[in-house]
């Protein structure tokens, strides 16, 4: 049976429609006003200094010049609960919902922390999205979630839902799921609502207004909406699989605490020096910056055709690795790294690599030496990597002929393996030497010991 496809306005007001009629008024629960349309007595606000007023029972922030990220928070904190709130936002102003987020002095003087659902205008359209303020950057963007891209309208009301349950994070625009998170860093805080700092005077003065605001607090469960097939779900868990992922076929790739399952690229045994498995975390060891002459890359025992892989990387600064798959250890049994196509894992800033081989062909991200990682989805505002020293996520999809190349959920590269262009790539790069590269039936996963330290985690795969 075909299943019909979510295209157009008026099916995804229908969805809304009928996912909001298992809302507030369907669900006989006890809803709790948060803020009561008449004063700020059980908020306070943190940060900058916006201004805040109640105009006809809604609270609105106006946008303010030279002032950080205001936020109005209210004085009880939350953990599990189900809020609800409207929202209209002027053109060209960000802002969100922070919620399970803190203020201590001991952390960036006070700076508000914590996960943050976007309210936006702007053409990338990751309203609903989530966002870690103060910590980690964007958790969810809706770049893998094109339904719930087109849930939020421009210059009206548009009502929000976001379920928090233990580490199970979701939240609806209109009725539609846009974000679908599993992340365990953060139990409990308080609820906040943002007036985003501007740099542009045009942009000051400009309003964003929230009404109707509820929380729900006991019962969880039993009011969760469904979970939409469109919304896929990201898990932030430590070297563990969430159920969601057990149910679709994704394993563990790496235990989080043996070599179990990976050998040495040019032996039958894991190294014995140059990488360390420590709390969780898989690292190749620092040496001389040369390739694959201290401990060795490592590879799968298992081979891969048709797949999903998703790695955890943490640079340090100035170096150099890959995750290569489709590789055949045989090819090289001389010098240097084993054979394969790689998603490159580097300093963009400050090590040479690149500048080296053609447009940026060799930069974090991309098909090393052959397609340069570029922002896919959303133009103009570049790469989504989060930094030398922090986890970024590496996502490598392969169907059939097809392979996709996705940093931190944002895609950065695409291409058709078996394709003449990608034949004519090969004839002009570094591997034109090695036949029928990057076309093998199946091959090995490699991580790369470039002579830099870079880390690993939360590595694992799931097959088609």
């Amino acid at each position: 049976m075909k299943k019909n496809k979510l295209n157009g306005s008026a099916l995804l007001l229908l969805v809304g429609f009928l996912l909001l009629s298992s809302s507030i008024s369907a669900q006989g629960a006890s809803w709790t006003s948060l803020f009561n349309g008449k004063d700020f007595n059980n908020f306070e606000q943190l940060n900058g200094n916006a201004e805040y007023r109640i105009e006809e029972g809604a609270m609105v922030g106006i946008s303010k010049l030279k002032t950080p990220n205001s936020f109005m928070a209210t004085k009880t904190k939350y953990s599990d609960f189900i809020l609800e709130f409207e929202v209209k936002v002027d053109y060209g102003l960000n802002s969100g919902v922070q919620f399970r987020s803190n203020s201590f002095a001991d952390f960036k003087n006070g700076r508000v922390h914590g996960y943050q659902c976007e309210i936006e205008t702007s053409p990338r359209k990751w309203a609903g999205g989530i966002y870690d303020e103060a910590r980690r950057g964007w958790l969810y963007p809706l770049t893998r979630n094109s339904v719930g891209q087109n849930a939020f309208v421009n210059g009206t009301w548009n009502h929000y839902r976001i379920e928090a349950l233990g580490n199970e994070i979701r939240t609806y625009i209109n009725g539609i799921m846009c974000a679908n998170l599993v992340d365990p860093l953060t139990a409990e805080g308080f609820i906040a609502f943002q007036v985003h700092a501007i740099g542009k005077e045009e942009d000051e003065g400009k309003r964003v207004r929230w009404r109707n605001i509820n929380i729900l607090t006991e019962n969880i469960a039993e009011h969760r909406l469904p979970v939409a097939e469109y919304a896929p779900e990201i898990s932030y868990l430590e070297n563990e699989l969430s159920n969601s992922e057990l149910r679709k076929g994704w394993r563990l790739l790496w235990d989080g605490k043996s070599s179990k399952g990976w050998r040495a690229a040019k032996g039958d045994q894991f190294p014995t020096k140059g990488w360390v498995i420590e709390n969780g975390i898989l690292a190749v060891e620092s040496s001389d910056g040369s390739e694959s002459r201290n401990g060795g890359d490592i590879v799968t025992e298992d081979l891969f055709s048709n797949f999903e892989l998703s790695v955890d990387f943490k640079l340090t600064e100035g170096a150099n690795s890959g995750i290569k798959y489709f590789v055949d250890p045989a090819l090289n049994k001389s010098s240097g790294s084993a054979i394969g196509l790689e998603f490159q894992v580097l300093d963009d800033k400050n090590h040479p690599d690149a500048k080296q081989g053609k447009n940026g062909n060799r930069t974090v991200g991309s098909l090393y030496d052959l397609i340069r990682a570029e922002n896919n989805d959303t133009g103009g505002r570049g790469k989504n990597f989060k930094g030398i020293e922090q986890w970024n996520n590496a996502r490598i999809v392969v169907r059939n002929g097809h392979v996709e190349h996705w940093l931190n959920h944002v895609k950065v590269v695409s291409f058709d393996r078996f394709s003449q262009t990608f034949k004519a790539l090969v004839e002009k790069s570094k591997y034109e030497k090695w036949e029928n590269f990057g076309r093998l039936p199946e091959g090995n996963i490699l991580l790369q010991d470039h002579g830099d330290k870079v880390s690993f985690k939360n590595i694992k795969v799931r097959e088609f």
